[in-house]
């Protein structure tokens, strides 16, 4: 008898610990789920600066407007980064993405001030966690800007290194749709920079410059816009530095609309774990140089109806592919 109440209280303990677990595990995890659900909420959103403090201040500045008080925006050194977690770093130019790259391959980036031809590798590579607003602008509106300004063109010059030719590649089949067409004029060596410029200014009714260093540079532009002016050509792009340098004009991101949306894409991430790809600013505006134009003798109308125009452009092509 002593035996069977020893064996019943045995038993009892037992299942009563098993119903202790279950009641403690079931707890855990209960409290877990909220847990994971507010984990985001907690993350921080880092900052790795490009080093000019007046351009970092600026896009921080930016950034707290759009994302709000929800979001603590902290700058990151490099020695940090290593130890971000799986917090999303914004960077600012493309210096600051490849030292984030070499500390933390595994960091979710997201990239601002680079442009497509930079950053479209690595987010090919790693789609949801690297990702970013391209600091140019597409090449097809850059051409357009050129019609716009010059309604008459029908050929516009390109010029590229033998690396750097396939840039143009998608803008040559995307123009015979506007009533434009475009030749590529390849330079062998920095030698044959001026006499390969000078054959294509006799081809194309303007010169249209895409973001290559190799081509357009600071030990380069001076020559490459003299050439043109000598011979009553025009050059669009590729930004509004080479604008003020004696381009004719560029389209450009205005910075509110770059950190606008990087702000929608930081939101998505937190919501979701991953960035959507990278993309271009919902809107540009035009810079021109009215210097240029009165001493070419080109009349030019305010860069709002030139906007419109090339926004004109645009909207009736994808109209007319939607039919």
């Amino acid at each position: 008898m002593t035996e069977n109440v020893a064996l019943f209280w045995r038993l009892a303990i037992t299942r009563l610990r098993q119903a202790l677990y279950t009641l403690i595990a079931t707890a855990i995890f209960v409290g877990a789920v909220p847990a994971l659900a507010q984990e985001s909420d907690r993350l921080p959103v880092y900052i790795a600066g490009s080093g000019n403090i007046t351009l970092d201040k600026h896009i921080k500045n930016l950034l707290e407007e759009s994302l709000g008080d929800q979001r603590d925006l902290v700058f990151v050194s490099d020695e940090d980064v290593a130890l971000s977690g799986n917090a999303p770093i914004i960077t600012i130019g493309p210096r600051a993405f490849s030292r984030v790259r070499q500390v933390n391959r595994n960091a979710p980036v997201l990239a601002m001030l680079a442009s497509q031809d930079f950053l479209k590798g690595f987010a090919t590579r790693s789609p949801g966690q690297v990702s970013g607003i391209y600091y140019d602008v597409p090449l097809l509106r850059q051409a357009l800007i050129g019609k716009a300004i010059l309604p008459q063109a029908t050929r516009i010059a390109l010029i590229s290194t033998t690396s750097s030719a396939e840039l143009y590649d998608t803008l040559i089949d995307q123009l015979p749709k506007y009533g434009l067409e475009a030749r590529l004029f390849v330079v062998d060596d920095d030698k044959q920079l001026i006499p390969t410029l000078t054959r294509a200014l006799s081809y194309g009714d303007f010169l249209l410059a895409a973001p290559d260093s190799d081509i357009y540079n600071p030990r380069t532009i001076k020559h490459v816009l003299l050439t043109a002016y000598r011979r009553n050509r025009i050059v669009i792009g590729p930004s509004q530095a080479y604008v003020k340098a004696g381009s004719l004009a560029s389209g450009y991101a205005p910075f509110p609309e770059m950190v606008r949306k990087a702000a929608e894409y930081v939101q998505e991430f937190l919501k979701t774990g991953t960035f959507p790809e990278p993309d271009y600013p919902a809107s540009f505006q035009i810079e021109i140089n009215q210097q240029v134009a009165r001493s070419l003798n080109i009349p030019l109308d305010s860069r709002e109806e030139i906007t419109r125009a090339v926004e004109l452009l645009l909207t009736k092509e994808r109209g007319q592919g939607d039919e």
